[in-house]
């Protein structure tokens, strides 16, 4: 069993003793796509507890540490922390009550430990996680793209070099990984909450030429330039928006 699937277990084991836990959901690759764990993974997990409970033990650590000592936490949410175990292993975690997991976006989990009397259905109690949006179309990711090189390319002549990489080699790289998933979908399991997870391994460089698109940042100009050849390469750019990007590129 994998390091961190057995710590699960064992902090399942733990919160077995305590009347005022409900359940334990392993998330990501520690969901039902465990397979996926490897040395670099870290550890998701959902712990559902009694109503009023919530507080208590996001505040109290004492029962993550019962499997192994704690040796750094933070409290990164309301009712969640990140921690690094003694032994290296990284878990982020949230708690909620059976109510508030129903109101929750995720997909994927996994019961590692419920009690008797627990709901049915746990891990699949949540709301729908990525469900598409009226705004989910290619017309829309397209001119998204476009636009975020327009705003970019104006930041970037004011001198404003940061923000500008965020609109030309982010905003847009996110469309452009949009308009993949709706137009040439590849078989790998995306994730619904990062598109950018695992996909150097969905798409090719000469299908998704991220070196390109992402040089880094000096080299605004390039990845403006490069990820405007992409779109026009694959879509239809109306001239009102890619003519004035390529006035910005002359300058």
């Amino acid at each position: 069993m994998h390091p961190m699937l057995r710590r699960l277990d064992d902090l399942a084991t733990h919160l077995a003793t305590r009347p005022d836990a409900v359940a334990l959901l392993g998330l990501g690759s520690a969901g039902v796509d465990h397979d996926r764990l490897d040395d670099h993974s870290d550890l998701d997990f959902f712990l559902v507890v009694a109503d009023g409970a919530v507080a208590r033990y996001a505040e109290d650590t004492d029962w993550l540490s019962a499997p192994c000592p704690v040796a750094y936490s933070f409290a990164n949410e309301r009712n969640g922390r990140k921690a690094r175990y003694a032994d290296g292993i990284f878990v982020e975690y949230a708690i909620f009550t059976v109510a508030e997991l129903a109101r929750l976006p995720f997909t994927g989990a996994r019961v590692v430990w419920q009690r008797p009397d627990a709901p049915p259905g746990l891990a699949a109690a949540g709301a729908p996680a990525g469900a598409p949006t009226p705004y989910d179309t290619v017309e829309f990711h397209l001119n998204e793209a476009l636009t975020n090189l327009y705003v970019g390319l104006h930041r970037e002549l004011r001198g404003e070099r940061l923000t500008a990489a965020r609109f030309i080699q982010t905003y847009a790289v996110d469309r452009a990984l949009a308009l993949l998933r709706l137009t040439a979908p590849a078989a790998h399991r995306r994730d619904p909450f990062d598109p950018s997870r695992r996909v150097e391994q969905a798409y090719p460089p000469e299908v998704l030429p991220l070196a390109e698109l992402v040089p880094g940042y000096r080299h605004n100009r390039a990845a403006a330039r490069a990820m405007l050849h992409w779109l026009e390469s694959r879509f239809p750019v109306d001239p009102a928006i890619g003519e004035p990007i390529r006035d910005l590129l002359a300058r």
